[in-house]
């Protein structure tokens, strides 16, 4: 196992989303290192590390901001959370929009901005890639959530042009028991009555909670690095062979199948996001010399075990 890189100086890094999967997780690595972080909350700030903000009202208390040396932007509505309607596709767009506005408004107006602002954002900028491998140089697909990435990125315009070196995030899916999409597949397998979604061709692009928070980290502390970055495994793997590692790992039977239909009713229109394939290589992260940790899907599912 590669441990997670540290950086070679303490950092005051702010966080949004912080009480979320990815960000509960990288607040608790940035401690353990010994680095200050900052919680922005959406409630009148109660302690010395938290920082309150409002997305909706594009507010945040900027003057709680000050002296951060990076601030990592994680909040937005759940993808996966509930079924998909207008009025839900209204909630995701509205709360990655809006709140990436308000971040990048308010370091903008810092006298003294932060080095870094690493932007998450999604696999979905790049659509439904079929069989075709991409990697950060291809353009936005076509679709629902493609739009939103591309308003979510452009809505950090500000920070940059203050000067902030701004990294986007793209992350796949994230493999962890404690939530997310994958927090709901495993009590499904652990029970056997896990397999594939429709036809199972379809690649799901997927990386390690271990591996996420790491990169996420090394967006942090790599100058070299703005602009798109994949996070994501350097081994897609179809939802097929994904059913196939959850069963040899956990050891149960992957017998059923959810056809495309029940998932439809299900899901509603995030159904097509699910069947959709998405092919994704982390290309610069590579590049730059990040080590994975758990670079196949049954590392990270044995990962997300212990």
């Amino acid at each position: 196992m590669v441990t997670m890189q540290r950086s070679a100086t303490r950092k005051r890094v702010a966080v949004t989303g912080a009480s979320g999967l990815i960000g509960s997780a990288l607040v608790r690595s940035l401690r353990a290192d010994g680095h200050d972080v900052l919680r922005l909350v959406r409630h009148p700030a109660r302690t010395a590390d938290e920082v309150e903000w409002d997305p909706k009202r594009l507010y945040v208390d900027a003057a709680g901001l000050v002296g951060v040396d990076a601030v990592v932007h994680l909040a937005g509505a759940g993808v996966g959370e509930r079924r998909w309607n207008e009025a839900y596709k209204k909630e995701i767009r509205d709360s990655r929009v809006l709140g990436t506005t308000a971040i990048a408004q308010a370091l903008a107006s810092l006298a003294a901005p932060p080095e870094a602002l690493v932007c998450g954002t999604a696999l979905g900028w790049y659509g439904d890639t079929g069989t075709r491998a991409v990697d950060e140089s291809a353009p936005a697909g076509t679709g629902f959530l493609p739009s939103v990435c591309v308003e979510w990125e452009a809505a950090a315009a500000p920070a940059e042009e203050a000067g902030i070196r701004v990294t986007y995030a793209r992350t796949g899916l994230v493999v962890a028991r404690e939530g997310g999409a994958w927090g709901r597949l495993f009590p499904v397998f652990r029970a056997g009555l896990g397999g594939r979604m429709g036809d199972g061709r379809q690649y799901w692009s997927h990386i390690s909670l271990h591996d996420e928070v790491a990169a996420l980290r090394h967006l942090v502390d790599t100058p070299s690095l703005s602009g798109p970055v994949n996070l994501t495994a350097p081994d897609p793997v179809t939802n097929r062979e994904v059913t196939a590692a959850m069963g040899r790992v956990l050891r149960r039977p992957t017998l059923f199948t959810v056809p495309a239909p029940a998932l439809k009713v299900v899901l509603g229109d995030f159904a097509a996001d699910v069947l959709g394939s998405q092919r994704v290589l982390p290309g610069r992260l590579l590049e730059t010399g990040f080590d994975f940790a758990f670079p196949t899907i049954d590392d990270s599912i044995r990962a997300a075990l212990r």
